[in-house]
């Protein structure tokens, strides 16, 4: 009896016990999913909170990027406005030009019915003058048209004199205005004081002290460096500087890039000397050529065959009248330019052209002039029509085809002929003032000729009972034909 109570408590303990662990584990189960509902929960809210904030960063971003395009819409606009303003001055200025091109043909119209009209007088007094000189002098029908012709010729020159100086004075006046407005913002604008060094080069010295290591122990080093580069230094008292000397530009910025590269290296004696001096040799053509890279980069023209950027740098080192040629070419290049815009061309090709103008100076090798050798290398090296034909035409050997060709002529000319910018031997000079006096000698009723301002003005002083006021005026415009053709001269000869 006891065995069976004994075991029903144990199997009433056991049922208790696996009750307990039953209740138990579902409490443990329940917590723990309340436990997950509240994590769950602020998971929830977190990502909430990040999705707001991701949120927010967008429509920030987007906002930015939406002022942004405002912004670029806005400076568009502007340009466009801008374009839109030019275009419409430039419509202006042609509509002009037409109405003023219209009114001249209607002159030239008005002329030509006045000429007919004229003409018609003259026949009818030939015919009326041919009967009385046979009546009253009885002269020949030869000789009375020789006599007819002369009055005729005579009556027609004066009249065709006026005419020509009122239309010549009326088109030089305006011409006159626009073109000085033109040229004297050009030169202001580009107002270059450049001073050719023909035989010596400065170098400057970090400090007193590198003169005595450059002539060296009883000047060995001085030495050395003269018989190594062919150039001839002199070291004086002037402080920190010494000038190399010689009538080779080459041989003289050689010897430059050598001296400022020892100073730098500190070490000089004459082995050093000899074994830069090799470097700087076969370096040089690289010098050459970044010389003329640094000048497209200062004139901002993007690109130019390496063959005529090489020659561009080689135009350092040549002179034309005392005028450096690279100089006179990037003035040139800078007149041109503005020239150029103000009269609607583009400023890029003007820029080219007159970087190029004087190119065949430093060709060797071709035949003709310089001009047109500097053509034939431009178009050789695919330059654009526009600016061969402007370095063919620029003194005149072919006829310009472009407005460009012109304003490279003029930039070129300004250049050459403001004060200082060249200089001229004794003789040229006098041949070329004896040139202008026997000119003008050469053309009936010119008593004298005085050539006055270093050759630039000529003044004519005629026969008053051979040459009329009138004639005088065409007698002027014949002797600057005949200067225009026959002298070759910078700028203007009045």
């Amino acid at each position: 009896m006891m065995g069976i109570i004994t075991l029903a408590l144990s199997i009433i303990l056991s049922i208790a016990i696996v009750g307990f662990g039953f209740w138990y584990t579902r409490r443990l189960i329940k917590k723990a999913e309340e436990e997950a509902r509240e994590i769950l929960k602020r998971e929830k809210e977190h990502a909430k909170k990040k999705a707001e904030e991701y949120l927010s960063l967008a429509k920030q971003k987007i906002e930015e990027e939406k002022q942004k395009i405002q912004s670029e819409i806005s400076r568009r606009k502007h340009e466009l406005k801008t374009l839109e303003r030019n275009l419409n001055e430039l419509q202006e200025n042609l509509k002009r030009k037409e109405e003023s091109l219209r009114r001249k043909e209607r002159e030239l119209l008005n002329l030509e019915s006045q000429l007919k009209k004229r003409e018609e007088r003259v026949a009818n007094a030939e015919a009326e003058i041919t009967q009385k000189l046979e009546e009253i002098a009885k002269m020949s029908v030869e000789e009375a048209k020789q006599e007819l012709m002369r009055i005729v010729e005579s009556k027609a020159r004066l009249e065709a004199a006026q005419l020509s100086m009122r239309i010549k004075e009326e088109a030089r006046q305006k011409a006159e205005e626009q073109a000085k407005e033109i040229i004297a913002m050009a030169i202001q604008r580009c107002a270059a004081s450049r001073t050719a060094e023909i035989t010596t080069t400065v170098v400057e010295l970090p400090s007193e002290d590198i003169k005595g290591r450059i002539i060296g122990r009883e000047g060995r080093n001085i030495r050395a460096f003269e018989a190594i580069t062919g150039v001839e230094i002199i070291v004086d008292d002037t402080p920190e500087i010494v000038v190399l000397s010689s009538f080779d530009p080459i041989r003289r910025e050689k010897a430059k890039i050598v001296l400022e590269r020892l100073i730098q290296d500190g070490r000089i004696h004459p082995a050093r000397i000899e074994e830069i001096a090799q470097k700087v040799e076969e370096e040089f053509e690289n010098h050459i050529r970044q010389i003329g890279e640094e000048v497209l980069v200062e004139l901002g023209i993007p690109y130019m065959h390496p063959e005529l950027v090489y020659l561009v740098g080689k135009m350092k080192f040549r002179t034309s009248y005392g005028q450096n040629l690279l100089a006179h070419s990037v003035e040139t290049a800078k007149l041109a330019a503005i020239i150029a815009g103000e009269l609607g061309v583009s400023t890029e090709d003007a820029k080219r052209a007159g970087l190029l103008h004087d190119i065949g100076k430093v060709v060797e090798g071709e035949e003709g002039s310089h001009a047109i050798v500097g053509a034939n290398i431009a178009k050789r090296y695919g330059e654009k029509e526009a600016v061969v034909n402007a370095i063919a035409a620029h003194h005149g050997d072919v006829e310009p085809q472009y407005i460009l060709a012109p304003i490279v002529a003029a930039a070129d000319a300004i250049s050459g002929s403001r004060p200082g910018a060249r200089r001229e031997s004794i003789e040229q000079y006098i041949k070329r003032i004896q040139e202008l006096e026997r000119i003008a000698y050469r053309f009936p009723g010119v008593e004298k000729a005085f050539a006055l301002y270093a050759g630039r003005e000529v003044r004519v002083i005629v026969n008053a009972e051979k040459v009329s006021d009138l004639e005088a005026y065409a007698l002027a415009e014949d002797i600057a034909r005949a200067i225009e053709r026959e002298v070759q001269y910078p700028g203007q000869v009045k």
